[in-house]
């Protein structure tokens, strides 16, 4: 076997997108299903998952793994594990701790997606779900759990209800009952919030969102922080006990802080094959090389158009926890210094009715199902991505019937005004 060809298949996972200066460079698009090996041995190391290099892109790919290398040093995770979609993501986070009969709680402030997967979806598959209120007290999670609860999850940042998640309950809570806290950090975004630093086990984002920034992919990523100890309560047999679908592997074990994205990608990528494209990974690691620039804009844009509908006489509230006075004030202060997003919701007057011609008057804002694009968009969550809850579950959520979705973007914050402006007049 030459081991120039034999380097060439394994060195493709890492080396391929630095140069000699370890200077991070563009990774290449390894547009491919398929890596040739030439010699059965080292497919067998693969299918034994003792090899760092590709086999088949359902489960691994050279331009992927750059993404997850690139979002597991952003988030200070100890790996990460890409999947094709926000929602992706969320699922395979709680397939790889639950099975039938086991629980979790989770905040009631969650994107629509995701608490319909909890209440709907995962229900039917015998996966419990309780929502409590997170900004009650700690009592009120530890009251939620019972005997069979595997995992806390919640949102650092609320969509659309912007709530502040505080950290340090959550995760004294998730502590007490040695279970991981799994956090999506998709509104906040790495730059503005390391949810890994302030006590979550596992961070997950839709990247089709801030991390793409651009509305060109969709995609998501798990990303282990690898601090949590699977052995210490026997609670997770998944972890500890031998995989007979691999020789009797037993994940924390051999893999200790990357167990849980190992077992990630043996199972959940390779039975469910939820995995990114080679494309969209490239785009999004493109996307992730300005992140930091337009976090800082959106955040500024976004404290600005909220001090402006907050005096518009055509608005009755305004919703973002950086503007003082905002219920989350404080709580975005402590765990969102570097600002708060660009992400506001605010009522017209008028209600339903008023906000649906409000909609309809814009010309540069967007009406789309989106956030987290450098151009600015809007929508009405009630009648779209949250019209599947009920009117109470809508509520309890923070989704008012007269709610608009603002996703702010990085024009020139004069010219989003005056789009505003002019289309509350026309109310």
């Amino acid at each position: 076997m030459s081991e120039k060809k034999y380097k060439f298949n394994t060195d493709c996972v890492h080396a391929g997108y630095k140069a000699e200066s370890g200077q991070p460079q563009t990774p290449p698009i390894a547009q491919s299903t398929t890596y040739r090996y030439y010699d059965p041995a080292d497919v067998a190391e693969w299918f034994d998952l003792n090899s760092p290099t590709c086999a088949y892109t359902r489960l691994d790919n050279p331009t992927v793994k750059c993404l997850e290398e690139k979002m597991a040093a952003l988030e200070g995770g100890s790996a990460a594990i890409a999947a094709s979609a926000g929602m992706s993501a969320a699922l395979i986070s709680i397939f790889n701790i639950c099975n039938a009969g086991d629980h979790f709680i989770a905040s009631k402030s969650l994107y629509g997606g995701t608490y319909n997967l909890f209440d709907v979806t995962l229900r039917k598959m015998g996966i419990d779900c309780t929502f409590i209120d997170q900004d009650g007290g700690i009592e009120d999670i530890l009251a939620a759990a019972r005997p069979e609860t595997k995992l806390i999850f919640a949102e650092s940042l609320g969509n659309p209800a912007l709530t502040v998640l505080d950290f340090d309950k959550f995760s004294r809570a998730a502590k007490t009952l040695e279970v991981p806290l799994i956090i999506d950090n998709t509104l906040a975004s790495p730059a503005l919030c390391r949810p890994l630093l302030l006590g979550a086990d596992i961070v997950i984002h839709s990247t089709t969102k801030y991390c793409d920034g651009h509305a060109s992919c969709v995609g998501g990523i798990v990303v282990e922080g690898g601090d949590f100890d699977w052995s210490k309560n026997g609670k997770y047999p998944g972890m500890t006990e031998p995989d007979e679908s691999y020789h009797g592997i037993r994940f924390y074990e051999k893999y200790g802080k990357m167990a849980f994205s190992v077992k990630l990608r043996a199972q959940m990528l390779r039975d469910l094959g939820c995995a990114m494209s080679p494309m969209n990974a490239y785009l999004t690691w493109q996307g992730l090389q300005t992140l930091h620039l337009r976090m800082e804009r959106h955040s500024k844009n976004a404290l600005a158009m909220a001090g402006f509908l907050k005096d518009h006489p055509m608005t009755d509230w305004v919703t973002y926890p950086g503007l003082y006075g905002d219920k989350y004030y404080d709580l975005a202060k402590k765990y969102l210094p570097k600002g708060q997003s660009g992400v506001l919701s605010f009522g017209v007057k008028g209600g339903r009715e008023a906000g649906e011609k409000f909609l309809k008057a814009l010309d540069l804002a967007s009406l789309v199902v989106h956030v987290g694009d450098v151009r600015t968009c809007v929508l009405h969550p009630a009648s779209s991505t949250h019209r599947q809850m009920s009117l109470e579950d809508q509520i309890n959520a923070g989704i008012k019937p007269e709610l608009i979705r603002v996703s702010v973007g990085i024009e020139d914050i004069e010219d989003i005004k005056e789009d505003f402006d002019q289309a509350l007049k026309k109310i």
